[in-house]
């Protein structure tokens, strides 16, 4: 086995980690509250002297507390430290000294260090030299923070036994991330001026209104009123509320899909969306805000069809325009009142001018450009924006001039709408070119961007641009596009708000309308467009390397937050009839819409590219074969399947594509092992050559997949040393190259193997290993599986109850993610068949009814408990039951 057992068992009356945090009291204080709320989040106990002892306790009390600790963690800078009377060393060094040979030690130096006292340094370069210790730098507390969390999250998978201690350090923060719906939204500012407004919607709620339209102009503040009244409101739904943006969604038939992500439903194409979201929601009692529904309007009965499915299911929807269907109830979203107008003016301008007050000399004019501006919430903020270099004497003077000259888009929208535009219009005439330049091909982008791809859009990727370029020649590439992204972001115009440590941007949805209709009249909006299309396939070479390595569940969050810019790119290209970059943009991502359960998205794109009656490029004609019929390869009655695979593999080859042909030959495999009648020969040849593929090419990922499939023939060929062997080498490989997606699979087909071969124990150790890596990555097919390889192993210890938890729990894991149409490989039906053909069934069923309600958090505890159990004796070996 390549991964690491317990080597050093924690058994804490509370089952708490305990870190014992060495600093010197002199420096450091922030460091060390960061180092505290980290050590906290991750559900562990930290030690610090600071907690109540003085510069310089007694050895024996700190010889103590080193003893009864798990993990040895210091934090150094300039000062070493008091010496006592008496003493050699000062006890920043003693604690170093006296730490146990087999603690772990992690080891933290802030830098830059210009005054470092001479001993410290000592101290340090002999800490250093030690193999012992992990040993990083930070320069911030919020960089010590992440470095410690992740620090320990790494040391515990890797030192300790997965057990209860393990659970609560890391997995269970993790664990709510698997069917992780899209919470509301955390707004940045206060609600202002709408406690009435909240009030009433509250009450329609409270009197049976299961669909709420707010409608009103863009602009008003509905999506902002809907997120309060949601909050007020979600208390009263045992499952929350739930946040369906559709500020990206074009087309009404997308609209379940939106709907489906929101909810963490995943989109495998093997059933209807719809059909997959009636499963997911038929028992849940959830409060669901759909956000800009009026360019969607078409999709409305499929909200009544939901409704109708799902009795606990309420709705509240943001809308420019009443949807018009069964059971809908309105409510109008007015023009703040006067007094609120200018308490939101204020506060705004507060956020660019600090200390903006109201004064005798301003309260008229500051008034005076709330009613010109109708109270309209957006078109105030864009006001606001513009005091920190207006007074607001002259802010009602260009409004009142600008307001009734602008036209601001069609003379047949509404009054406040044309108000909205007219502003939005007026706030644009005061950027300079660039920044109106920048903003209209920022308008191009779908859910957010990077400062990396404003730049590349900018300047259409660089191509054919110069220093002198005019409007209908790109951005000036030696423009300053940060400077001029952030007077957009001090306009209101743009928003930042920060991902991780990443900035990312965004537009109301407003404004993006207005972006691209000055994008559109100037003849750039195909360029740009395409220069958006570039970028993401550009990008996506180099993410589908970083998809395979250590840095994969990061990278797998970094798509995510593109997941709409991708799509945009897609329908793009395709609808260009540009087929050729719409199939390569899809397959470098194969593993995240894998992951992300969106191949069924996937697979409409590339069947229009199929259907188009075109031409295609034997390469691009392999990917939409190998996209459109894998995710079918368990329903082959007639072999078509597997030809069609058999097909784009050859093309793979005659492409020279050696990877694609290696990929498209596991699902080849897959197809001949799910009929009934298994071709195993044929299985295993086309195995090896994928292998091999792999091999030659330096996909250790590839070929870590492939030695799992051989690995399942040889399941169903009753060799199981054999199939033991072959999942062992691609843990070994998966875990070699940081992989948790390929981990997370090996494990869960070694840990079958272990089981029919008897040993009970490692079985439970791999099981346990599914089960946490698989909720790291938020991955629901893979915690299902986990937990459903623990069902087997608790039934096989007699425990009813937890067998039947579990089964329970995994069962409703699969009907609420959309997992439950397709095949599965797992074999823990059987054992529960033992338990329900005896005494206990009633106890089975009672269990498994039990186990449906448990939290995704509550069941990956209950695997993780039955993972910490004493060593059993072994079992006899298994006979292999047959794979559904």
């Amino acid at each position: 086995m390549q991964y690491m057992r317990s080597a050093h068992v924690i058994r804490t009356p509370d089952q708490r980690l305990r870190i014992f945090v060495s600093s010197t009291l002199q420096e450091l204080a922030a460091e060390r509250r960061a180092t505290r709320t980290a050590i906290e989040r991750l559900h562990l106990a930290p030690v610090m002297f600071e907690l109540g002892a003085r510069p310089h306790p007694p050895r024996e009390l700190y010889r103590a507390y080193l003893e009864q600790s798990d993990v040895f963690l210091g934090l150094y800078w300039e000062r070493y430290g008091w010496v006592a009377p008496d003493e050699e060393v000062s006890g920043l060094e003693d604690e170093y000294n006296l730490c146990p040979d087999d603690l772990p030690r992690l080891l933290y130096v802030k830098s830059p260090a210009e005054n470092r006292e001479p001993k410290l340094t000592g101290l340090l370069n002999r800490i250093r030299d030690d193999d012992r210790a992990a040993y990083k730098y930070f320069e911030t507390p919020k960089e010590l923070a992440r470095l410690v969390e992740a620090d320990l999250a790494t040391l515990l998978a890797e030192r300790f036994e997965q057990s209860q201690a393990l659970l609560h350090a890391d997995v269970l923060s993790d664990a709510d991330r698997v069917i992780e719906p899209a919470r509301l939204p955390r707004p940045l500012t206060e609600l202002v001026g709408r406690d009435d407004d909240v009030a009433e919607i509250g009450r329609m709620l409270d009197a049976g209104g299961r669909l709420i339209t707010l409608n009103g102009p863009g602009g008003i503040g509905k999506s902002r009123l809907a997120i309060a009244a949601a909050n007020a409101a979600s208390p009263a739904f045992a499952d929350g509320a739930v946040f369906v943006d559709l500020t990206a969604v074009h087309d009404a038939g997308r609209v379940p899909n939106a709907i489906a992500q929101a909810l963490g439903v995943r989109d495998t194409g093997d059933a209807p969306v719809m059909e997959n979201l009636v499963t997911a929601l038929h028992d849940r009692h959830l409060l669901m805000v759909l956000d800009n529904f009026e360019q969607v309007l078409p999709a409305g009965p499929d909200l009544t069809a939901l409704l109708t499915a799902a009795p606990g299911l309420s709705m509240m929807v943001t809308s420019r325009v009443l949807l018009r269907v069964t059971a809908e109830r309105s409510y109008e979203v007015g023009p703040l009142p006067e007094r609120s107008s200018v308490d939101l003016f204020v506060e705004r301008a507060h956020a660019v001018k600090p200390d903006f007050e109201i004064t005798p000399d301003n309260t008229d004019a500051v008034a005076g450009v709330c009613a010109a501006l109708d109270g309209m919430p957006l078109a105030i903020e864009l006001a606001a924006a513009r005091i920190r270099v207006l007074s607001p004497a002259d802010l009602l003077e260009r409004l009142d001039r600008r307001l009734t000259v602008l036209v601001g888009g069609s003379r047949d929208l509404p009054e406040r709408q044309q108000t909205l535009r007219r502003t939005i219009e007026w706030s644009t005439q005061l950027l300079e070119e660039d920044q109106r330049r920048l903003l209209a091909r920022l308008g191009v982008f779908e859910g957010g961007f990077t400062l990396a791809a404003a730049e590349f859009v900018a300047s259409d990727g660089g191509a054919d641009t110069d220093s002198d370029a005019d409007a209908d020649n790109g951005y000036p590439v030696d423009a300053d596009i940060l400077t001029d992204l952030a007077a957009l972001v001090d306009s209101s115009l743009v928003s930042q708000h920060d991902r991780g440590d990443r900035p990312r941007f965004s537009m109301q949805a407003i404004v993006r309308e207005y972006a691209r209709e000055q994008l559109w009249d100037s003849g750039d909006l195909h360029r740009v467009r395409d220069a958006h299309a570039r970028f993401y396939l550009d990008r996506s070479a180099h993410v589908e390397q970083e998809l395979k390595g250590e840095r994969q569940r990061e990278w797998l969050g970094r798509i995510s937050d593109e997941r709409d810019n991708l799509r945009a790119a897609e329908r793009y290209l395709l609808g260009s009839g540009d087929w050729d970059r719409a199939a390569t943009l899809a397959f470098r991502l194969y593993l995240y819409w894998w992951v992300s359960g969106l191949l069924g998205e996937v697979r409409t794109w590339m069947d229009e590219a199929l259907n188009a009656g075109e031409h295609l490029d034997d390469h691009t004609w392999a990917i939409a074969v190998y996209f459109t019929r894998t995710i079918m390869f368990w329903k082959d009655p007639d072999g078509s399947v597997a030809a069609d695979l058999t097909e784009a593999a050859e093309l793979f080859h005659r492409t020279n594509d050696p990877e694609g042909e290696a990929l498209t030959r596991i699902s080849l495999a897959l197809a001949l092992l799910a009929g009934e009648t298994p071709d195993l020969e044929r299985a295993e040849e086309v195995m090896q050559v994928s292998r091999r593929l792999f091999h030659e090419t330096g996909n250790i990922w590839g070929e870590s997949m492939a030695l799992v499939i051989l690995g399942r023939v040889s399941l169903r060929e009753q060799k199981l040393e054999q199939a033991r062997s072959r999942f062992e080498e691609s843990l070994a490989f998966t875990q070699s190259q940081g992989d948790a997606v390929g981990e997370r699979v090996a494990a869960y087909h070694l840990g079958w193997a272990q089981l029919m071969l008897g040993d009970v124990d490692d079985a439970r150790k791999d099981f346990a290993l599914s089960v946490t890596t698989s909720a790291g990555l938020g991955h629901p097919e893979g915690l299902a599986y986990g937990l459903e390889g623990m069902v087997a192993v608790a039934a096989l210890a007699g425990d009813v109850e937890r067998a039947g938890h579990l089964a329970g729990a995994a069962r409703a894991l699969r009907e609420r993610s959309g997992l439950h149409n397709g095949p599965t490989f797992t074999f823990h039906q059987a054992y529960l068949d033992t338990i329900a053909g005896g005494s206990d069934h009633e106890r089975l069923d009672a269990a498994i009814t039990a186990g449906r309600e448990l939290t995704v958090e509550q069941a990956v505890a209950e695997a993780l408990e039955e993972a910490a159990r004493t060593p059993s004796t072994s079992a006899q070996p298994q006979d292999v039951p047959r794979a559904q």
